[in-house]
């Protein structure tokens, strides 16, 4: 989709757009020449839960994670709605109060949106956000000997699955709605306070693999991934063990199959590339800020996860390894 994308972007890019399409990052940046660059993002999707207030927080979170994962933070916001004449308006009044809830939450003004008549609700947010020069963070800034950290766990697209089965427990469900509707902002938070990043990025559609891939990529470089160190969703482990896994997880392994090396071939392969909705954020940073950045998150919503190492470019982007920490 970004290749299609970019064959309609404009031909010439002008001076202060500092990043586009061209390394598939998060958003958008553009230089306001004052001292502040601007960060637009928009996302939005088909509801993954039924409570209708809750879908709206995790849109919400989803669609606010793109600034975060940036540097950046939220400032303005407008709904994008899909919604059909078939369901009671208060199932959309749910929804738009749930997002509401969470940009207000992240200080982020919400200044009203547009709304259309379709089969199937969806929901989501174009978002606004800024940042200073020194505060901007792509997903190409890598470097030799960088930690890979994860803030969240992974698995939200398994029990998300599991779910539409009818396979899920209350439990089940509450573990993954408590990752998905939590605000990056306390990633960004011990990021910023430890001094920044050299790569960021959140995990979403691609999973941990693919973004990870995207990240070698764009600073044409490779890494070690430890599977026993990836934080995961207890249940989502349980249900890839069953066999349970999204198809978007077979199409990510598919589409990156080129690119990756695993020493598994059992479940583990399907927890990382298994599509997420409103992951967490993706570090690599030297390791002397990255064990800051894991004190910051003492106390986080979520263990943090130090999970691999960047390494020099090598004939796959990642080549997952059952351990390799000190």
């Amino acid at each position: 989709m970004a290749q299609v994308l970019s064959d309609f972007a404009i031909q010439k890019e002008p001076e202060n757009l500092l990043v586009g399409l061209e390394t598939n990052d998060d958003a958008a940046v553009y230089d306001l020449k004052d001292g502040r660059y601007l960060i637009s993002t928009l996302d939005f999707f088909t509801p993954i839960v039924d409570d209708p207030y809750t879908f709206g927080q995790i849109a919400a979170c989803n669609s606010l994670s793109d600034v975060y994962a940036m540097g950046g933070r939220p400032t303005m916001a407008m709904n994008i709605v899909c919604f059909p004449n078939c369901l009671e308006p208060q199932v959309l009044k749910d929804i738009l109060r749930g997002g509401y809830d969470k940009m207000v939450e992240a200080g982020c003004l919400v200044v009203g949106g547009h709304t259309v008549q379709d089969d199937e609700p969806k929901y989501g947010l174009s978002v606004i956000g800024f940042c200073k020069p020194d505060e901007l963070i792509t997903n190409k800034g890598a470097k030799v000997g960088d930690i890979i950290l994860m803030t969240k766990p992974i698995g939200t697209g398994i029990i998300n699955t599991a779910i539409k089965g009818d396979l899920a427990k209350a439990s089940d469900i509450e573990e993954a709605v408590a990752t998905m509707s939590t605000l990056n902002a306390f990633g960004l938070d011990a990021i910023q306070k430890a001094g920044g990043a050299n790569g960021l990025t959140d995990i979403t559609g691609f999973g941990l693999g693919g973004h990870l891939i995207e990240m070698m990529e764009g600073a044409d470089l490779s890494c070690e991934l430890y599977g026993e160190e990836i934080a995961a969703l207890q249940s989502a482990t349980d249900f890839a063990k069953m066999g349970l896994v999204p198809k978007g997880a077979y199409d990510n392994k598919k589409y990156f199959r080129d690119k990756y090396e695993s020493d598994f071939k059992d479940y583990m392969d399907d927890l990382i590339f298994n599509p997420e909705t409103s992951g967490g954020l993706l570090i690599s940073v030297d390791e002397k800020r990255g064990h800051k950045i894991l004190e910051n998150l003492q106390n986080a919503p979520f263990a943090p996860a130090y999970i691999g190492r960047v390494t020099e470019k090598k004939e796959k982007r990642i080549y997952v390894k059952e351990r390799g920490l000190d």
